[in-house]
């Protein structure tokens, strides 16, 4: 009986922290398991991006570098890269390592889309990367192999990073 009621709460503190997971330390990964989104704080108030995120290649381990800008009108405009350069670039230089730019949507359980949680704010559940799927399918990233599969432009909330 006793060990019934520990194991009941911790299953219970479980379910409570997987609800409480802030955006800033979201885990994601998509319908078939090839990538995972894993979101971490962007470090300033001062930064132009509202949100940072890796994407991660789960089957060659290639890692993506993305952010979120805040829209007007209000959008999370979402832009995936690869091996980006450093330091003063040109605006050819990013369209060249961007794999995917396009709408961030927080799906809720009913269907409706929203703005991407702040950073501080509970995690949404599932992602919508607008067109993420076919625009990874004819990057540079394809082309060289790092990628394969194809993955759906939703992702479901999986955990919470330390």
């Amino acid at each position: 009986m006793r060990l019934a009621l520990v194991l009941a709460g911790l299953l219970a503190a479980g379910a409570a922290s997987a609800a409480e997971c802030r955006q800033d330390r979201a885990v994601y990964v998509d319908r078939d398991g090839g990538y995972e989104l894993t979101f971490e704080p962007v470090g300033s108030e001062a930064a132009a991006v509202s949100h940072h995120f890796k994407m991660k290649v789960l089957s060659g381990g290639t890692v993506l570098d993305g952010i979120v800008m805040p829209g007007d009108p209000a959008r999370s405009n979402g832009m995936v890269m690869h091996d980006c350069p450093e330091g003063d670039v040109t605006g050819e230089d990013i369209a060249a390592c961007t794999v995917w730019e396009g709408v961030i949507y927080a799906l809720g359980g009913a269907g409706d889309a929203d703005l991407l949680p702040e950073e501080s704010a509970t995690a949404a559940e599932t992602l919508l990367l607008a067109g993420f799927g076919p625009s990874l399918r004819y990057s540079a990233l394809w082309d060289a192999g790092k990628a394969r599969a194809v993955p759906s432009d939703v992702f479901k909330r999986k955990g919470c990073s330390a």
